[in-house]
Parts: structure tokens; sequence; C-alpha cells
């Protein structure tokens, strides 16, 4: 079967199984699955229970997708993602974008826990990506272009859509949530980086660095969808405040910033 196929065969799954098709989705990174408990009038549907839809087998990731009502409009909700460290290809790690555009997405919402690599950034900081440097070693489109799902070369100058930024900063004000503003890098992974790598990071000018988010945004804006992304800065980054790094303090810490995370997106639904 063909990957547009597969694509496909997933969407029409979930459009059997909700009331309305999602026009917002919005993407949960390591430890911030709490908005989905906010989706009101909601149906939950595991990712084993979706034809293709790959696993997500990383602490902090539920896996299981959330389609109800925030703030008067019908959202699609990943609590969990695919990573690229766990062995999937890009194609895979982005598949369940290409499902929401499939299914009509217009908005994107991406979050993830990421390292401050800016030294005026503190742990707890959430910060939106105002652009991105992908240094993960490939690209989602590499291959053969399905017109379907978009041209050939797609245009990266505003990945992140100003529109949905100037949004988001309203809602932070809106709720009394603090915003930075910040460029993202996105690295392989799954180990994290050494402080020469960090160093270096600093001068190509990345204020954070994470493992996921920028293959999504590339597919999504390939396929006309217009993007936010959220990082929380769940740590700093390697050589920076010379401690050791830990998967279990990143998810504790996003899961302290999961709150504030959740009114920023709930406030940026209600405003779109």
């Amino acid at each position: 079967m063909e990957y547009f196929d597969q694509v496909n065969e997933a969407a029409d799954a979930i459009k059997a199984r909700v009331r309305e098709v999602p026009s917002i989705g919005v993407v949960l990174g390591s430890g911030l699955g709490g908005f989905a408990s906010r989706v009101s009038d909601a149906v939950s549907l595991s990712y084993d229970g979706l034809p293709h839809w790959p696993a997500s087998r990383v602490a902090g990731h539920e896996g299981r997708l959330v389609v109800g009502s925030v703030r008067g409009r019908t959202v699609a909700v990943l609590a969990g993602r695919s990573h690229f460290y766990e062995g999937h290809d890009l194609r895979a790690v982005t598949f369940a974008v290409r499902v929401l555009g499939l299914l009509g997405t217009k908005v994107l919402m991406l979050t993830n826990a990421a390292g401050g690599i800016n030294t005026e950034l503190a742990r707890g900081d959430l910060m939106v990506v105002d652009d991105h440097i992908n240094l993960m070693g490939g690209n989602p489109l590499v291959g053969s272009n399905d017109d379907r799902f978009g041209p050939r070369f797609p245009d990266m100058t505003d990945v992140y859509s100003p529109r949905l930024r100037t949004i988001a900063d309203r809602a932070a004000l809106d709720a009394n949530v603090p915003l930075r503003h910040g460029v993202y890098a996105a690295l392989t992974g799954p180990s994290y980086e050494t402080p020469a790598e960090i160093r270096y990071l600093r001068v190509i000018g990345a204020d954070a660095v994470g493992m996921s988010t920028v293959p999504e945004a590339i597919v999504a804006r390939h396929m006309g969808v217009e993007v936010l992304a959220v990082s929380c800065i769940s740590n700093m980054a390697a050589g920076i405040e010379h401690r050791k790094l830990d998967h279990t303090e990143v998810v504790e810490t996003t899961r302290r910033a999961g709150n504030r995370l959740a009114a920023l997106l709930e406030g940026t639904i209600g405003h779109l």
C-alpha cells in the first residue's frame, strides 16, 4: 500500500469515530500530556487502534489521540509523538501530521521539551519558536514527491506563522503567562548534546535544542497547514550548569509547567 493510502486510511478511521473533523491539531511533548484533559466531549483513541499509526514508547508520551472541543473549537490532541531516535524513519515520525492534514486541520500547535542554550532562559520557561535549525541529518520530504500532499519545493521562510506567534503573545498576556521567543535547533538524539556541541549551537544562533518538532513543522507547511511551536525549557543544556542531564528531570519539569502551557494553548485557540 502506498504511503498516501496508509495516511488516508488512518484519516478515514478517525472520521468514522468522531463527531466533527478537527480544524486544529495539538501535539504534546514529553511530560506535557495534561492538556488533553481540558478537551470536553472527548473521543479518545489509542494509537494502537489506528491503522498504520507508529507507536510512541518514550516515557512521558501516552500514545493516544483525543478529539473534542476547546473554547468551542474542534481540536485533535496528540498525547505523545514518535521520534526519529526510536528507529522510525521520518515518514513514520510525521505520519500523524500527514493524517491531520488530510483530515482538514488548518492550524497545528507543536510542543516539546527542550534544553536551554540561551543563558537568559531558565528551567520551566515557555518559548515560542520563531525559527528552527535542522541538524537531524534528514528531511521528511526526501524522496519522490506526492503532489496530493504538497509541492516539490515548499517555501520555509515562515515555517512558524507570524500570525499565530502574535496570537500566542496576546494569549500569554491574558493568562499572565511569561513567554519568551527564540530559535530551536533539532538534533537526532537520543544522547544529549556535549558541551562542545552546545557552544557550537550557541554560535550558530540557537536558543534551545531538542529532538523533535522540526520534521512535523516541515511536513505541516508542505501541506499548507499554519504552524505554532512552543518549547518548555526542561533543563539547561550540557555545560551551562555543570550538572548531568536526566530524562526523569525533563519530564518532571515539563509536568510542573503543564498548567501554564495548557493556559497558553487554550487561550491561543480561543483567539483564533
